[in-house]
């Protein structure tokens, strides 16, 4: 059960922060925003995360591990009300931010929980049911959050997160213990970590490897419009398709952790990626067959993430909580780094470069990976 609460604890996140990207629309009609200004909603909870879920993680650091999951769902809770009753965008922004924190503060601690609870040889499983939940809000949170707030109002989706946060709350208290074992850490703990550069080379495979992903999967949309000729049905169900690609791909990448290892795990990823996204530059073509690479580009794509946590908490050299708020942190940074390369490879190149650029970055994440498990051993 305590597995099972942490999961949903990330399903509510992971809707609280994608479902905003299905409302952009209605949300920029609302306040009156262009899309620069839009797209400030993904950037504010990006770069608040990077920078803050660190810090607060080790700030929170000698806290019971229930308590700080409780503060985090709390906060981000609280921020779901105030976007739901912003009377500006810029009460909007800010409300963002603070999800950005409070989700700062739970993501990095169910992994963290989930590494302790669990015996070296079904780490990669068991982070991986953990990490399950955000992968959930892709392929059936944030579908229904975004039709939920088409139908009832933009408003509405929020007030959903909200409840479904409380309900987390309410599941922590009742099945989360007081005295789950950690490591205690401090300001003094992430300072270390920052100086640990072989550390910081492992962690920031995390950023190359989903910067390919992302080159892609931002400008998905507009690839597909303009290649396929799909419109608001196709791309949304070529978007279901891939958020189930994650589900499976998430399992998969625990089992494949436990089984051969987290090195052999992320650079068959690699392998994979380098090998699928091309396609992706040969558009167009049957229906099923863009099915069926959006299938396998979910798979390989998200199949990195248990074996890159395990990996993370072996090697980085750090206090495993902060270790893995740096990774949450990489994530987006490697979000925000992918999706910029992609923007400007459309307006270089066209639209059908993505495909090609993005295997290009996964080639450079394959280096990355080779080279800090090298140094990561050397130290």
């Amino acid at each position: 059960m305590l597995v099972f609460i942490l999961s949903l604890a990330n399903f509510a996140i992971g809707m609280g922060v994608f479902v905003a990207i299905g409302l952009l629309l209605p949300i920029r009609q609302a306040f009156g925003l262009d899309e620069t200004q839009s797209g400030l909603i993904l950037t504010i909870y990006a770069v608040t995360y990077a920078i803050g879920s660190p810090v607060l993680v080790a700030l929170t650091g000698a806290r019971s591990r229930r308590n700080v999951l409780l503060i985090g769902l709390g906060i981000f809770a609280l921020s779901a009300v105030m976007i739901a009753l912003a009377p500006t965008a810029q009460v909007l922004f800010g409300a963002r931010a603070l999800s950005a924190l409070g989700a700062g503060m739970v993501t990095p601690v169910t992994a963290g929980v989930a590494a302790s609870i669990s015996a070296p040889e079904r780490q990669g499983k068991v982070m991986a049911t953990v990490f399950a939940g955000l992968t959930f809000a892709q392929v059936l949170g944030v579908p229904a959050g975004t039709w939920i707030g088409y139908t009832f109002g933009w408003q509405s989706a929020f007030w959903l997160v909200a409840v479904l946060s409380i309900v987390c709350i309410a599941g922590i208290a009742r099945f989360v213990p007081h005295d789950l074992p950690f490591e205690v850490t401090g300001l003094h703990s992430l300072g270390e970590a920052l100086a640990n550069w072989r550390g910081l080379l492992v962690i920031g495979f995390t950023t190359s490897f989903l910067g390919s992903i992302y080159v892609i999967y931002t400008n998905i949309a507009p690839l597909l419009e303009s290649r396929m000729g799909y419109e608001r049905d196709g791309i949304t169900f070529l978007l279901i398709l891939f958020g189930a690609g994650a589900v499976v791909g998430n399992y998969l990448g625990g089992w494949m952790a436990d089984r051969i290892g987290p090195l052999r795990t992320l650079g068959t990823l690699c392998l994979l990626q380098i090998a699928i996204m091309p396609a992706f530059s040969f558009l167009p073509y049957a229906d099923w067959m863009l099915a069926g690479v959006m299938i396998l580009f979910a798979v390989a794509g998200w199949s990195f993430v248990a074996g890159q946590q395990v990996r993370v908490v072996r090697m980085s050299g750090n206090p495993p909580t902060v270790s893995l708020a740096l990774n949450a942190a990489a994530i987006y940074l490697g979000a925000t780094i992918g999706s910029s390369i992609g923007a400007m490879a459309i307006g270089v190149l066209g639209p059908d470069s993505l495909g090609l650029i993005g295997a290009g970055v996964a080639v450079i994440a394959l280096l990355h990976l080779l080279l800090s498990h090298r140094v990561a051993h050397r130290g």
